[in-house]
């Protein structure tokens, strides 16, 4: 559920890295005040765009408030969004969780095959659905939309043959979040952008569907399961296509949208939608960086002259973690005393997501798996902490990878301040 829209904080600057916080605290705090903390479950990044979108549109002022201290924010106050557009996020996450765990029974996809998982799976759904429904209306949006696409999606996936264009399977898809992108015009009290909001909102959910079918081609080959892709016989280069012209075409359609606020908007829908279709056909740029508070190994054999990739570095573009400086453990040179610990203020590099204490575990260099049981109650806890969504990056509970939307090299300017 964390969607396909991750941006890497080191491509958002700190105002709108800010901003991207404000509305996934705002949809989480909506869920849990509206519908009980089970409810934060079904946060997630792209649920928050339509929170993002409401407020585009609306002065600040009267989508902001202020939240209390919370463990993920070091026990800090900040604002959060709030109001219609949170809201609304959280029906539509809500709707859509449900129907997915639907999905999931109906499979009997992997523990929901018991029965006494099944069960208990279908009565939260039947809950979300309900909770859904009933938020919606108090935003003046009929959920129906949402869940007469889910149901035509069975429809579709039984009538699309061989040869068909991949786009037949995605129209469902397409009408539900198209809905819910204009629904936010009506909450901004902007009438006139509901149909340039509803043309970005159905190409999104044609690269939404697209990049998920993508992404699990190999799993649902393996499995036996429907995949659009394969289904239709549409290959990767033609998906790549289909991916690239919504793409240009959410960002034509945002060019009709008259925002107060634009960047935020401009950055998820263009810049980390391009990323995203990126990510999902490998064709990311440059090795990855460590992720924050990660230690450095032992000792690495020296790179010969003529090496062409240091011991460190793959042309795959795999990270791996580079030697220590001198000094360090396992380093040469000669033993140099440790660094004073920084201020919260000294521009200091964050340390392991700066999630506070309450972010455990920390990583280790070599990570230290853990047996099923441990990596249960490390995952409950992450899950009730919300490191999953929060936390970037984090460790695995059961393999101690480290895990994250850090897809870039680190290296990046801030995109988020072009006039484009």
């Amino acid at each position: 559920m964390f969607g396909i829209i991750r941006p890497c904080r080191h491509r958002l600057s700190a105002g709108l890295h800010a901003d991207w916080l404000a509305h996934l605290c705002g949809l989480c705090l909506a869920l849990r005040d509206e519908h009980g903390h089970l409810a934060r479950m079904v946060t997630n990044y792209d649920g928050l765009i339509i929170s993002a979108l409401v407020e585009a549109q609306s002065p600040r002022a009267e989508g902001r408030r202020d939240a209390g201290p919370c463990p993920l924010r070091a026990m800090k106050g900040t604002s959060v969004a709030k109001g219609g557009g949170a809201q609304l996020a959280a029906a539509v996450s809500l709707v859509l969780a449900s129907a997915k765990i639907s999905d999931h029974v109906e499979d009997r996809d992997g523990a929901f095959a018991r029965r006494s998982v099944a069960l208990a799976a279908r009565r939260v759904a039947t809950r979300w659905a309900d909770q859904g429904s009933a938020t919606g209306i108090r935003v003046g949006f009929d959920t129906a939309v949402l869940t007469e696409a889910v149901d035509r999606q069975a429809e579709i996936e039984t009538a699309v043959r061989l040869g068909d264009s991949a786009v037949l399977a995605t129209e469902p898809a397409e009408l539900a979040t198209a809905a819910a992108f204009a629904h936010t015009a009506v909450l901004a009290g902007r009438p006139e952008n509901a149909a340039p909001l509803a043309e970005a909102g159905r190409l999104f959910g044609r690269a939404a569907h697209l990049l998920d079918a993508v992404e699990d081609l190999a799993e649902d080959e393996a499995a036996g399961a429907w995949n659009p892709l394969t289904a239709t016989g549409t290959g990767l280069a033609e998906a790549r296509r289909l991916c690239d012209d919504a793409v240009l075409g959410v960002e034509l359609a945002l060019r009709e949208v008259k925002f107060d606020q634009p960047k935020l908007v401009h950055v998820l829908l263009v810049h980390e939608l391009r990323q995203a279709v990126r990510r999902a056909f490998g064709h990311g740029h440059g090795p990855q960086q460590p992720p924050p508070g990660w230690i450095g190994p032992g000792p690495q054999p020296q790179q010969h002259p003529h090496q062409p990739h240091p011991p460190h570095q793959y042309p795959q573009g795999g990270y791996q973690p580079p030697p220590p400086p001198a000094g360090a453990p396992g380093g040469g040179g000669p033993p140099q005393k440790p660094p004073k610990k920084r201020g919260k203020h000294s521009g200091g590099a964050p340390i392991d997501g700066q999630g506070g204490g309450c972010w455990v575990p920390k990583f280790r260099v070599p990570p230290k798996p853990r047996n099923f049981f441990f990596g249960c109650a490390v995952a409950t806890y992450m899950c009730c902490s919300c490191q999953f969504c929060c936390r970037d990056p984090f460790p695995g509970p059961w393999s101690g990878q480290p895990n994250g939307s850090c897809d870039c090299d680190c290296d990046c300017c801030s995109c988020c301040d072009c006039s484009c």
